[in-house]
């Protein structure tokens, strides 16, 4: 065991089945690992999940104890450990861009363009396609220098390109 607290980054990825996240957060609890963030998603039958858990243990100690996970082959498990950061605080506004239209390879990587080169931050994506109808939904924080009408103006302006509709609104902050 380590001599203090270490951020650990854990992924599992694989075919989708029952019990995933309970055997996984059972191990790690195991360990006294606290789960401190985490994302997790089906896709097409596929199971992904990304955690951040604060451990006594190293990332080897905690892959070797989350090992049975990958034990029959059907998933893969991966730990890595991160310095302790203050959790990243936002640019300025949040903001939900939304894309709607037929499906063709490069929405996502135009549309992220456009923001990032106005300095904008993604910091959650996701994708659906349902049958030809492609949809993107994005929380983008934008630096208050950012004009959100001008960058408004060059999404649309990406969307009529690519063929699709992208919209951007401000999200709320969330009130706990």
């Amino acid at each position: 065991m380590t001599s203090g607290r270490v951020q650990l980054v854990v992924t599992v990825i694989g075919r989708d089945r029952p019990g995933i996240i309970a055997d996984t957060t059972r191990l790690l609890a195991g360990l006294g690992a606290n789960l401190e963030d985490s994302t997790m998603s089906i896709l097409r039958g596929h199971f992904a999940m990304v955690l951040v858990a604060a451990a006594d243990v190293t990332a080897t100690e905690a892959e070797a104890a989350l090992a049975p996970l990958s034990a029959d082959g059907s998933l893969q498990v991966s730990v890595r450990e991160v310095p302790a950061e203050a959790p990243a605080t936002p640019l300025g506004a949040t903001y939900l861009v939304s894309v709607h239209g037929a499906d063709r390879p490069g929405i996502v990587s135009a549309v992220t363009a456009v923001v990032a080169e106005a300095g904008g931050n993604v910091t959650d994506l996701s994708t659906r396609l349902s049958g030809e109808l492609y949809v993107l939904l994005a929380e983008v924080d934008l630096p208050a220098a950012v004009d959100p009408e001008q960058l408004d103006r060059d999404l649309v302006a990406t969307g009529l390109e690519l063929g699709v509709e992208v919209s951007m609104r401000v999200l709320d902050p969330d009130v706990l």
